[in-house]
């Protein structure tokens, strides 16, 4: 019997050698994965350093709001928050939403991370003064409107 060996018993242990065979297998595939694992993170470390040197604000995550979506922004998977130009929906002005002004408003107003600007400072004013205006003049119908207590 040539290439089948067997144990103190008279059975083969191809089997063995099989599980063996199968064991490295495992174990070559999962050095593999970890191989490529460790290549992703340096190149994610790398392009986060060349991020931070172009002027780019690093995001801290324990400070963004909370979020029950499945999906993650990307400005949190790159780890830095970079200039985004925008058009103003109102007047329709090319701006450039800054990496210290994104900061602000998802790390201290606590704003939706899947938001964007869309209005430039000019248009954002108004809007805030006309919904301001409107909501007065809605408190002064209902205060009219209510009878008196008497």
């Amino acid at each position: 019997m040539q290439g089948i060996a067997l144990d103190g018993m008279g059975v083969k242990s191809s089997k063995q050698k099989r599980s063996e065979i199968d064991a490295k297998r495992r174990k070559a595939e999962e050095w593999r994965r970890l191989q490529a694992q460790r290549a992703a993170e340096q190149r994610r470390l790398r392009e986060y350093k060349l991020a931070l040197a172009r002027g780019e604000v690093a995001v801290v995550t324990s400070e963004l709001a909370p979020s029950n979506s499945y999906s993650t922004p990307d400005f949190v998977l790159r780890g830095t928050y970079r200039p985004e130009p925008f058009v103003c929906k109102d007047c329709g002005v090319a701006e450039v939403w800054t990496p210290l002004q994104q900061k602000w408003w998802y790390e201290t107003a606590k704003g939706d991370v899947f938001t964007m600007a869309v209005r430039c400072r000019a248009c954002r004013t108004k809007e805030r003064a006309r919904k301001s205006a409107a909501r007065r003049v809605h408190l002064d119908g209902l205060a009219r409107k209510k009878p008196s207590a008497t």
